[in-house]
C-alpha cells in the first residue's frame, strides 16, 4: 500500500494483531493527520461511515485525500453493509475506507463485497510450531537477524502473544544494534509472559488501538487490580508528554534517554505513541488518569473495574475540537 495508487476500500481480517497494525500504520501516512477518521463499529453505523467519507470535500487535507477507518465491523448487521455497498457503487474520489475486523465475520457478505472494488488483506496467525518462524521474521522486517534457536527461546519466555513477541522484538532488536541475536541474549532480555502482557495495555494505547486496549484491559484485570494498571498506564503517558516536549526542543533520542534516565528503547517506543497524539490530547489524558486514580481510591461509586474501562475509552478516543467561536 505504500507506493501502488489507493483503491476506494480495504477489509484487513485475521487474528494477527501485529500485522494488522503494520498496514493500517503504512496506510496512514499516505494522509495527513487532520485527513485521518477513526470510527468504532460499536458506535458507529454504515450509514456513519458513508456520512465520513462523503465529507471529504469538507474537511480533507491540501492533497485531496481522507481515510476513514472502521474498527470491528464484524459487529455490523445487514443494513449497514448493504450502506457501504451502494457507497462503493460511486465512491467519492480521493476517499479510502479502510475496515478491519476484530474477529472472524458472521458472514462473507462484507469480504465478497470489497473484493469487487477494493482489497481483502488477510492477516493470520501462525499455528504454535510456526512461532519461532514468524518470531525470525519479526526480526528481519526490522532489519536484525535471530537464530532459530533464538526465536525458540522466545517462544519459550513470552508464549503465543503476538503483539508481547512483536514487542519484545523490537526491545531486542533495539539492544542488539545489527548483531546477530542468539539464544544467550534472548534469555537475558526477554520479559516473561505475565509481565510482557502487562505491557500490552501501554502498546495498544499508543497505537490508539482501541479493541486491542480493551481487550488487553480485560485479560489484565484477571491478574491485577485496577489501580496498579491504572498506575502503569499513568506513568507512560506521563513519559510520552516528556518525551514530545523533548522532542519538540529537538533532542535525539540518545539525549532525551540522557535527560529522563530511561532504556533508548523505551524511548523509542514512547516516541512512536507522541506521534499519534497531540499535546492538548496527552494533557486530558494525563488529568483524566488522575481522575481515574481518584475514582479508584474511592471518589466514585462505580466499581474500579468500570471505572478502568471507561478512562481507557477516554484516553484513547480521538479529542474532538469545538468550532470556533463556539462555548
Amino acid at each position: 500500500m505504500s507506493d501502488e495508487p489507493l483503491l476506494p476500500v480495504y477489509l484487513l481480517t485475521g487474528n494477527d494483531r501485529p500485522k494488522i497494525v503494520r498496514a493500517l500504520r503504512r496506510l496512514r501516512t499516505r494522509f495527513g493527520d487532520e485527513s485521518v477518521e477513526q470510527l468504532e463499529a460499536a458506535s458507529a453505523s454504515g450509514p456513519d461511515a458513508v456520512a465520513a467519507c462523503n465529507a471529504l470535500g469538507l474537511f480533507a487535507a491540501g492533497d485531496g485525500g481522507r481515510l476513514v477507518l472502521v474498527e470491528g465491523v464484524e459487529r455490523w448487521r445487514k443494513a449497514d453493509v448493504e450502506a457501504i455497498a451502494a457507497y462503493l457503487a460511486n465512491p467519492v474520489p480521493g476517499a479510502v475506507l479502510a475496515l478491519v475486523t476484530g474477529e472472524a465475520p458472521r458472514s462473507d457478505a462484507l469480504a465478497k463485497m470489497v473484493a469487487k472494488v477494493g482489497q481483502l488483506l488477510a492477516y493470520d496467525a501462525p499455528k504454535p510450531r510456526d512461532l519461532p518462524g514468524w518470531v525470525r521474521a519479526q526480526f528481519e522486517g526490522r532489519g536484525a537477524s535471530i537464530d532459530l534457536d533464538g526465536a525458540r527461546a522466545l517462544v519459550e519466555i513470552v508464549g503465543d502473544d503476538l503483539n508481547a513477541l512483536a514487542t519484545e522484538a523490537d526491545k531486542i532488536t533495539t539492544w542488539a544494534g545489527g548483531e546477530p541475536v542468539e539464544r544467550a541474549d534472548v534469555e537475558r532480555l526477554a520479559t516473561p509472559a505475565r509481565e510482557a502482557a502487562a505491557w500490552a495495555i501501554t502498546d495498544a494505547w499508543g497505537e490508539r488501538d482501541l479493541p486491542a486496549l480493551l481487550a488487553a484491559g480485560e485479560a489484565e484485570l484477571e491478574r491485577r487490580e485496577p489501580f496498579s494498571i491504572s498506575v502503569r498506564l499513568a506513568s507512560h503517558v506521563d513519559l510520552v508528554r516528556a518525551v514530545q516536549l523533548l522532542a519538540a526542543e529537538g533532542l535525539r533520542t540518545r539525549e532525551i534517554a540522557k535527560r529522563l534516565k530511561v532504556h533508548e528503547f523505551r524511548i523509542r517506543k514512547a516516541l512512536g505513541h507522541a506521534d499519534r497524539y497531540t499535546g492538548e490530547e496527552l494533557d486530558a489524558a494525563v488529568v483524566r488518569l488522575a481522575a481515574l486514580d481518584a475514582a479508584i481510591k474511592g471518589a466514585s461509586r462505580l466499581s474500579g473495574e468500570l471505572e478502568l474501562t471507561r478512562a481507557l475509552v477516554d484516553v484513547t478516543r480521538a479529542q474532538e475540537t469545538a468550532p470556533a467561536g463556539s462555548s
